[in-house]
Parts: C-alpha cells; sequence; structure tokens
C-alpha cells in the first residue's frame, strides 16, 4: 500500500502515534487509509451541504473496507465574485486547488482520493490534482440546484442579470426584483442551468472519472447521498485494482467529454478545463480537436441560458447517460472505455433511454447538426476563440458590425448601461484575458446587460476574457492570442468592421495585413494591473487560454 510509507515498521512509530492521537485504532491503520478533499464551505450554494456528502463517502470506504481522512481545499463562488476584482481570481483558484491537492496527497501518501465538490474551477482543480498524483481517485459532485419560479416561469441565477436590464427598460418593478431575487436561487447545490459547474460534472461522467448521475441528480435528493456511498465503496475496488486517473482519462474519453460537451451545449469555460485536464494526462490537445468532434456530433439540449429547461429537466429526462447512450447508438463515441465504476462506458449506460424529447432530442432530429460549442479562427484571433453556439440565436451567426472597443469590463458595462451601445455594435472589451486581467474574468454583467435590454440578437460581443455559463447570445471569448500578449485584438481601434462567421468558424478585423503591421509597430503593453500578491505571480507563469491557461 502506498500509505504504508506512513505507517510501516519501526521506524514509522512516530507517525503511528499521530495517528493515534487522531483517534486510529491498529485495525484502522492497518486498512488503506483514503483521503476525501472536501471542498465543504459557507461561500458557495454548491458546497453549503458537502459535510452531508463526505460522510456519505466516508460511510461507504468504512463498508468497503478502507479508513477515510478528510481534509479541505479553498472554493469561490463565481456568482458572488462576479463584475468586480474578485472575478480576477476565480480562475485562478484552480491551480491553487490542484497543488493544494498534491501538496497534502503527497505529504500524507493516501492510497486513494475521493474528490468532492460541486463548482466552477474546483472540479477541473481536482480532476488536475488526480492526474497529476495517479493515485486511484474518484470524483463526486455536490449536486445541481433546482430552478426558480417567477410568475409561472423557471428562473435561476443568470435571471437575475437580466432582470436588471428589464428594469432599465421600465419592464420590471422594484417588486418584480426583489421577488426574483428571492426565488432564483432556492436550494442548495450548482446553479440550475448548463453553466460551468453543472458542465464540467457532466463531463466527469463523460470523462470517466464520476459514477453515472453524477452531473444531473438534484443536490437535496437522499440519491445524491447513495451515490456519494457509493463513491466511497468505489474507491476500494480501485484502490484493490490499482486502477488510477491515468488509466481511465485517455485521449479517447477526452473525446467522448468532448462530444457529450457538444451534445449538451455546454459552457465555453470547458475548452479552458478540458486542456488543462488533458495536460495533467500528458494528452496532446488543441482547440482543433473541439472543432473536429463539433462537426460530427449534433446538438441534443437547450438547457439554460441556451434554452428554457434546467437542470432538473435534464435529470428527469434521462440525464448524462441517456445523452451518451444515444450518441453511442449513432457511433459518437467510445464504449469500450473503462470508468471508475469498474464498467465500461455502454455497461454504465446500456437501457438508458430519452424519457422526454423535448429536453434531449434524437440525433436523427438534433437543435443543430453539430455541437454547442464552436472555435473561430481569423486575423483577430490567430490561435483561436471560443463561441456558445447552442446560445446564439441563428440570426446572428453571421454578423458584420462597428468595433466599439473597451480596455476594461467596466467600461464596457457603463457604455451598455447608459445607452451607448446601438444595433448591429460588436462591443469589444480586451486586456481582460489570463495575463492581462490578470485572471481573465467571467463577462456575465455585460452580456447579460445586452440581452436585458433587448440587444441579444443584434449586438456581438467579443473579449480575450471569458464567459460564465450563464451567458447567451453573440458571445465569443478567449481571444488568443489575448491583448497582453500582443494579440491582433490589442490594435482594434473604434468604428473598425469586424465580421463574425460561427458557421464557417471564422472571425476577422477587416483592415489589410499591411495596416495590421503598421499598427503592431505602434503598441506597447500596458503595465500590469496587479503588482504583488498571487495574481501578480500568476498573470507571470500563466500561458494563453489556447491551451487552458495552464501554469509553467
Amino acid at each position: 500500500m502506498r500509505s504504508d510509507i506512513m505507517k510501516k515498521g519501526v521506524e514509522r512509530l512516530p507517525h503511528r502515534s499521530i495517528l493515534k492521537s487522531l483517534g486510529f485504532t491498529d485495525e484502522e491503520i492497518g486498512k488503506p487509509i483514503i483521503g476525501v478533499v472536501n471542498s465543504a464551505n459557507e461561500l458557495i450554494p454548491g458546497h453549503m451541504h458537502l459535510k452531508s456528502i463526505a460522510e456519505a463517502v466516508k460511510a461507504g470506504i468504512r463498508i468497503g473496507g478502507g479508513t477515510p481522512q478528510e481534509f479541505s481545499t479553498i472554493g469561490v463562488c463565481d456568482g458572488v465574485a462576479m463584475n468586480h476584482i474578485g472575478m480576477k481570481y476565480s480562475l485562478a483558484t484552480r491551480e491553487i486547488i490542484a497543488d493544494s491537492i498534491e501538496a497534502v496527497a503527497t505529504a500524507h501518501p493516501f492510497d486513494g482520493l475521493v474528490l468532492i465538490s460541486s463548482c466552477d474551477k474546483i472540479v477541473p482543480g481536482m480532476m488536475m490534482a488526480a492526474l497529476r498524483l495517479n493515485i486511484p481517485a474518484i470524483l463526486i459532485s455536490g449536486g445541481p440546484m433546482l430552478s426558480g419560479k417567477f410568475k409561472g416561469e423557471s428562473l435561476d441565477y443568470g435571471t437575475c442579470y437580466d432582470a436588471i436590464g428589464k428594469y432599465e427598460k421600465q419592464e420590471y418593478t422594484e417588486e418584480d426584483l426583489k421577488s426574483i431575487e428571492n426565488e432564483a436561487c432556492p436550494t442548495c447545490g450548482s446553479c440550475a442551468g448548463m453553466f460551468t459547474a453543472n458542465s464540467m460534472n457532466c463531463l466527469s461522467e463523460a470523462i470517466g472519472i464520476a459514477l453515472p448521475g453524477n452531473g444531473t441528480i438534484p443536490a437535496y435528493y437522499s440519491k445524491r447521498l447513495r451515490l456519494a456511498k457509493t463513491a466511497g465503496i468505489k474507491i476500494m475496488d480501485l484502490v484493490n485494482n490499482n486502477i488510477k486517473p491515468g488509466d481511465i482519462i485517455t485521449i479517447d474519453a477526452v473525446k467522448n467529454a468532448l462530444s457529450v460537451d457538444m451534445a449538451l451545449g455546454c459552457s465555453t469555460n470547458t475548452v479552458l478545463h478540458l486542456p488543462a485536464i488533458a495536460n495533467e494526462a500528458g494528452i496532446g490537445f488543441t482547440l482543433d480537436l473541439v472543432n473536429e468532434i463539433s462537426r460530427k456530433t449534433p446538438n441534443l439540449c437547450k438547457i439554460s441560458p441556451a434554452g428554457k429547461h434546467h437542470m432538473e429537466d435534464l435529470y428527469g429526462a434521462g440525464g448524462v447517460e441517456a445523452v451518451m447512450n444515444e450518441l453511442l447508438k449513432n457511433n459518437l463515441i467510445n464504449g469500450d472505455l473503462e470508468t471508475v465504476s469498474g464498467r465500461k462506458v455502454r455497461d454504465n449506460i446500456c437501457g438508458a433511454d430519452i424519457l422526454n424529447k423535448e429536453v434531449i432530442r434524437e440525433a436523427s432530429d438534433p437543435y443543430s447538426k453539430d455541437g454547442g460549442i464552436a472555435v473561430l479562427y481569423g486575423n483577430l484571433a490567430p490561435d483561436g476563440c471560443v463561441v456558445k453556439k447552442s446560445a446564439v440565436d441563428p440570426s446572428m451567426y453571421t454578423h458584420e458590425g462597428k468595433a466599439r472597443v473597451f480596455d476594461s469590463e467596466e467600461e464596457a458595462l457603463e457604455a451598455i448601461m447608459n445607452g451607448k451601445i446601438i444595433s448591429g455594435d460588436v462591443v469589444v472589451i480586451r486586456y481582460e484575458g489570463p495575463r492581462g486581467g490578470p485572471g481573465m474574468r467571467e463577462m456575465l454583467a455585460p452580456t447579460s446587460a445586452i440581452a436585458g435590454i433587448g440587444l441579444d440578437k443584434e449586438v456581438a460581443l467579443i473579449t480575450d476574457g471569458r464567459f460564465s455559463g450563464a451567458t447567451r447570445g453573440a458571445s465569443i471569448g478567449h481571444i488568443s492570442p489575448e491583448a497582453q500578449a500582443g494579440g491582433p485584438i490589442c490594435i482594434i481601434r473604434e468604428g473598425d468592421i469586424i465580421e463574425i462567421n460561427i458557421p464557417e468558424k471564422k472571425i476577422n478585423l477587416l483592415i489589410s495585413d499591411k495596416e495590421i503591421k503598421e499598427r503592431m509597430k505602434n503598441w506597447n503593453p500596458p503595465e500590469a494591473k496587479i503588482k504583488k500578491g498571487y495574481l501578480a505571480r500568476y498573470s507571470r507563469l500563466v500561458t494563453s487560454a489556447a491551451k487552458g491557461a495552464i501554469l509553467i
């Protein structure tokens, strides 16, 4: 056992003494020791209930013949961090999470890990750590939140931002706003749409490191506790058979995850996290792979913000398993891959039929014949940029408009809210990339403001920052190279014409190559916005969004 290096032999008497001071018996010390990484806190609704998930996991570990040891890692709530300096730290916490788990699980050599998470950067951070350590591991999430209700309509966290714009247009009263505030996030769990947290939890099923049901069983269901207990039992099987994350997360597993990503219409943040996960697995990953998978994978779901359905609807329609089974029937995923369940993909999803064809369409009747995410290239984004095509109105698939240029999210939001953006414009927000932000903030506030004032079918927004999974409309992020690194987005001028063609995967600044070169000669990078602390170090080490914003 890996844990023998801290507990076996005469020379480990002091170590066993420490373990006994924790209350462990000789019998418990002699069993495989399983680290239970719990990101529970009182900051995030997706994490407020994870203590109960951890207790179920630990019960499962004991049933399976192991000894659990629980420890923590950090997490921030993107919803609370949104649209202020806190959002600069959100993506950057992914690396802290991975590093902290690596540090603890190396200092305390566990035989296996159960990773308990729910939200955003915490899920991929945990998966990155599991691959880096490459000891038996399984992930269990806290599950999705239920949607709220307002005047007979379903609503969620993203609705709150739309409501601000509608209030400015006098479509909502102050009483309406208070009702939405009180009802939009009604339970524990990760926010109810196909936002980043739920996207990553669904993809953890598809990639094989989580059990079936992980992505969609609602947070408050007791079935979630049973799944957590099963995860605790299953980690012992993984330990006994020495099955490691590197055995499961292969290039074919990543391709499966991308196929499910496209079918579900997941958050564009998955195109940051999957490359980072692949990097830890030693798998080559380029953005071209996204388009390759998208080209042949139909979009089968429109979960909020792309449509009216929410995660509880996806669960009721058969969940990720039904989506994967539909893809398998059409030879769009590999069913022969191993998973943490101890069964192959095809065995996990056998018999998982679509139960509601309004929520999950058949491959023969998709929302679109290609996937929910597209990567665009052109002279404006030589290394690529990303759009959630499934959340774009078809009327905006192709668009030409005048650039309205802003060097920060705050400047853009002020212009939008003050009526300075008109139909046809292309809002450009730059110096918000991984290095320039630093931290690559999500632009949910400006995109929601555009939607709230009714221009989401008439105005595009492009940025070297990123978007919340709650964003909808012609919102194109991850422009690479970013402005701070001298990407062409840095030389766009007010009034330049920008061409967007999502079907042809193109995005271009309609000026000559000669003009681009002339402008670049006169450009100098601005000073770093933050000069000390973690973000200053992060900005010096972080790579391009096209590479997953990993650290070097």
